[in-house]
């Protein structure tokens, strides 16, 4: 799977339709990096003309801000910009709502202003200008619990896109009790992913899979790489790797297109 990077993409005197940005996890976890091959598998069957950063890509700074360290992530932010604005950059997708976040509302009081897409966004867009379709047939029948990232969902009102790309799978769909605006987090946001847990009864990861369970799922659908991480550790923590699996809405898409 050969993808150009922007390096590449100046060399040659072109200027790509869109960038996207990988983001820290989709990158080096070994799970969070099966939700970008996916997502680059859809950007070409779309025959999109993308590009990434590679090694210019760094951090975007969210879990520094978060964990209370501005002055880092100011740094983060700047050195990124620069990249950035240095390949006149005017569009990016990404598969993790933080990073979507901190690009879209924290970037452009730096001097970093972008038209700021996440993934279920732009393959929304892609379906409705006929550069995609989706199989409904592969997944028929599947039932289906969609969690919302916080950072998609109550940080920037995104409800639907994920929604209408997992009907479209042809599964049924069925909410959890807490969905949309009321969501309950994952447990990893606010760069809470990196820290102990503080004492409680229970660890929020597994009060949130529990809420899933209720569903019956046989699919647990994400949007988010550290969203995906902790709906997986609350799986194996209840012993129901056998019967939910745990995957990103771009993973379901390139298993339905047979990608």
């Amino acid at each position: 799977m050969i993808v150009p990077t922007m390096a590449d993409m100046m060399a040659q005197g072109k200027q790509p339709e869109v960038l996207f940005w990988v983001g820290a996890a989709g990158s080096y976890d070994d799970r969070a990096k099966k939700i970008t091959r996916a997502f680059v598998k859809i950007l070409q069957q779309a025959k999109v003309d993308f590009a990434v950063l590679g090694v210019e890509e760094s951090s975007t700074g969210d879990a520094a801000k978060r964990a209370g360290n501005e002055f880092l992530f100011q740094m983060q932010a700047m050195m990124n910009i620069e990249v950035l604005n240095g390949y006149e950059v005017k569009k990016i997708v990404t598969c993790d709502p933080h990073s979507f976040n901190t690009l879209k509302n924290e970037y452009p009081s730096l001097g970093g202003t972008y038209e700021v897409y996440h993934h279920t966004q732009f393959i929304q867009n892609l379906i409705a200008e006929g550069r995609l379709k989706i199989d409904q047939t592969t997944l028929q029948g599947k039932r289906v619990t969609f969690h919302d990232p916080c950072y998609l969902g109550r940080g920037n009102d995104i409800y639907e896109s994920p929604r209408d790309l997992i009907k479209r799978l042809g599964v049924n769909l069925t909410e959890m009790k807490r969905n949309k605006r009321s969501a309950l987090c994952c447990g990893a946001g606010g760069a809470q992913m990196f820290k102990d847990a503080e004492a409680g009864d229970k660890e929020v990861n597994i009060l949130r899979t529990e809420e899933a369970l209720e569903t019956k799922p046989d699919i647990i659908a994400t949007g988010c790489p550290y969203c995906n991480t902790m709906m997986t550790d609350g799986i194996k923590f209840k012993e129901k790797e056998a019967a939910v699996v745990v995957k990103d809405i771009a993973e379901l898409i390139a298993e339905a297109n047979n990608l």
